[in-house]
């Protein structure tokens, strides 16, 4: 009887914090930090939030990501990880695995992206995903279903980027009889200088209100970043590190829900050089 109390109370906080049903999640601890505000990343990290940016990537590329939701001791654990490989003529492919929830309660997304430039400074990118969902020991039932995403990023200028996605742009219904959320998503980053970034973006779910979102990246030094983010609906603040040795990256980020409190994130990401990769932009 407890777990059966205890899973449907981690099945509806699920639902109130909308990380049901493989809506995109945060772009590693980076877009965490930032109140994912992700849409023009073109790091590893935009794997998970627009693929478009995969086709700026220039290196074979890994991450792994871990938050503890809400710091709900035993489950609401969150963990995803990345692969990119980008070829001079085919563009760019990618794998992305996604695990949320806990033992009773648990939600997996499995993608297969694709990036590809069309000009030096514009590139597109799309996602086949795999979504299950588990409730209770197999006696509660599961769902599957299968949907996409799509992304642009143009590069307007060395200042302004302009990002576009779109994650389940046409109704499914899982066999529950619940539909998947369609989202719509359009962000800008303005880079003033070369160790500042300003980014804002709109979050639009069909069935639920606007959520505007905003981020700030810094670097302190030739190795540190520092980020913070705000977002609105719901309201959340964010802020988080960022170390770069060569070719790995450790980031950290926390965000705070007005209501349910802090989610502590980790990201490690890492670039290998292959000769068959795209060469450096000058």
């Amino acid at each position: 009887m407890f777990r059966i109390i205890s899973g449907f109370l981690f099945f509806v906080i699920s639902l109130q914090i909308q990380a049901q049903n493989g809506i995109p999640q945060s772009a590693g601890a980076r877009g965490a930090a930032m109140a994912n505000t992700s849409l023009t990343f073109t790091d590893i990290n935009s794997i998970f939030s627009n693929q478009a940016g995969l086709g700026f990537l220039e290196e074979l590329s890994f991450t792994v990501f871990g938050e503890r939701r809400f710091l709900v001791a035993d489950g609401l654990n969150s963990f995803l990880f990345g692969a990119a490989y980008p070829h001079q003529k085919i563009g760019t492919v990618g794998l992305s695995v996604h695990y949320f929830g806990y033992g009773p309660y648990n939600e997996q997304k499995i993608g297969l992206s694709y990036a590809r430039k069309l000009f030096k400074r514009l590139s597109i990118g799309a996602q086949f995903n795999y979504i299950g969902t588990r409730f209770g020991n197999n006696y509660y039932g599961s769902a599957h279903t299968f949907t996409f995403e799509l992304g642009v990023l143009a590069k307007i200028s060395k200042q302004l980027h302009i990002a576009a996605h779109v994650f389940s742009p046409a109704r499914i219904e899982l066999p529950n009889g619940e539909s998947l959320p369609s989202v719509f998503k359009i962000g800008i980053a303005y880079l003033p200088s070369s160790k500042l970034r300003l980014t804002a973006e709109v979050e639009k779910d069909l069935i639920q209100p606007f959520n505007a979102k905003f981020g700030i990246e810094y670097q302190v030094i030739e190795v540190l970043y520092i980020r913070a983010g705000v977002a609105t609906t719901p309201v959340v603040a964010s802020f988080g590190l960022g170390l770069k040795i060569k070719a790995l990256r450790i980031d950290i980020a926390t965000s705070y829900h007005t209501t349910l409190g802090l989610s502590p994130s980790l990201s490690v990401s890492y670039a290998l050089a292959s000769s068959s990769t795209k060469p450096k932009e000058k």
